[in-house]
């Protein structure tokens, strides 16, 4: 049966009945569920692919299909520009490759085999892959089946206590995106970032916890956890850098670490940031960094004895225009050498993303493409965690 010669009502039942048995199959039934609607719609054969941790790999769903490399596969360019793609196969077969999307996340690809592609068919082939994603997405905050199959190595106890805390890499709306990555993806120590809206409001946060083992991660963890309990209270930024000052302090006293915590006011493009002990944020603004645009004094790092800490912290006020871009980054990410002992720097970096953004790569792409390219500084072995988180500024009509 072609697409085209399902009918609307048709379609739709059969639409409804595949969102029904989605939210009730389990991750491994997703798979069979999926393929009974794409034959019933004519789209003939339907395979999900995952991006790996690293988003080096798209990972089958199922046994038997090929995994296949992101930055050589047409499967690939899909997710990495967010677009369509079709391939021509043999003269009865082609291969459509979807991204697989939910608000700025990027999961992974969806392939449909089929003989022709009409309009109709396209529609309803964008808007299963759209709600495919939305399923996937929700269904892996519970399910460790997503979670191996994006793995291609164990990961160690502390890296996966400290994951657990982690929010999505992106999030987005018309107005803003956060997207962050950090390496190493199996190994982490204590780096770490969070994002999350509120009302008109992006929270986005970075923290860098002293050491490298199980004690750096619950740091980080408790001044996550401190964090998402001021936010979800309705603290001021003040308010909050205090509420993860004092659980470091009373339960890990001998732990401290660094962070940045922000909040971009999305209406307007105000941007409030505390600083504690941390490399200053960045400001990109067009096709330059704006030297020193936002560096202030840095307050003491979190979880000092309130005799250290001094008072209560700075916040700091800074208006931007759209399209700017703010860069949050542990020292990992800039102190990185190579064989000779040469740094990866700071110049380097925001090059970096400079011209990756002048080439049109999408925000995720262009930290995707950092990241890697500051572990193939250090020949995939950083010696430190390395954690970038960017924000985009575009508010509608700009």
């Amino acid at each position: 049966m072609a697409g085209a010669s399902v009918s609307a009502a048709a379609g739709e039942r059969l639409l409804a009945e595949l969102i029904r048995t989605a939210q009730q199959a389990s991750p491994a039934e997703l798979p069979t569920v999926l393929e009974r609607y794409a034959e019933a719609m004519g789209m003939g054969r339907a395979v999900v692919y995952l991006a790996d941790l690293q988003q080096r790999l798209l990972l089958p769903l199922v046994e038997g299909e090929p995994d296949l490399e992101i930055d050589a596969s047409l499967a690939g360019w899909a997710y990495r520009t967010n677009s369509l793609r079709v391939e021509e196969g043999t003269p009865a077969e082609l291969t459509i490759w979807l991204p697989l999307v939910d608000g700025a996340e990027r999961l992974g690809v969806l392939e449909l085999r089929m003989e022709t592609l009409d309009r109709l068919t396209l529609w309803r082939c964008r808007a299963m892959a759209s709600l495919l994603s939305m399923i996937i997405n929700s269904k892996r905050t519970y399910s460790d089946t997503f979670a191996r199959r994006m793995r291609t190595r164990p990961m160690q106890l502390h890296t996966e206590m400290l994951r657990a805390f982690l929010p999505p890499r992106s999030i987005g709306t018309g107005q803003v995106v956060s997207t962050a990555v950090l390496e190493p993806a199996y190994g982490l120590g204590g780096d770490a970032f969070d994002h999350s809206f509120t009302e008109g409001c992006l929270h986005a946060t970075i923290l860098d916890a002293m050491g490298h083992d199980l004690s750096s991660g619950l740091a980080t963890s408790v001044a996550m956890a401190g964090c998402r309990t001021a936010r979800r209270t309705g603290a001021d930024l003040a308010e909050l850098v205090d509420v993860v000052d004092q659980a470091l302090t009373k339960w890990l006293p001998d732990q401290f670490c660094t962070g940045i915590f922000t909040q971009l006011h999305m209406p307007t493009g105000v941007l409030h940031w505390s600083n504690c002990g941390h490399p200053p944020p960045l400001l990109i603004r067009g096709q330059r960094l704006l030297d020193e645009a936002l560096e202030r004094d840095s307050e003491p790092p979190l979880g000092l004895p309130a005799s250290l800490a001094g008072g209560s912290r700075q916040v700091h006020e800074a208006g931007l225009e759209p399209g700017d871009r703010i860069l949050l980054y542990t020292d990992g990410v800039v102190e990185s050498r190579d064989e000779r002992g040469e740094q990866f720097g700071l110049e380097r970096f925001t090059d970096y993303v400079i011209r990756s953004t002048a080439a049109g790569q999408n925000a995720p792409e262009v930290l995707r493409l950092l990241i890697h390219a500051i572990l193939a500084h250090q020949h995939n072995e950083l010696s430190d965690d390395a954690t970038i988180l960017m924000i985009e500024w575009r508010p509608p009509g700009q």
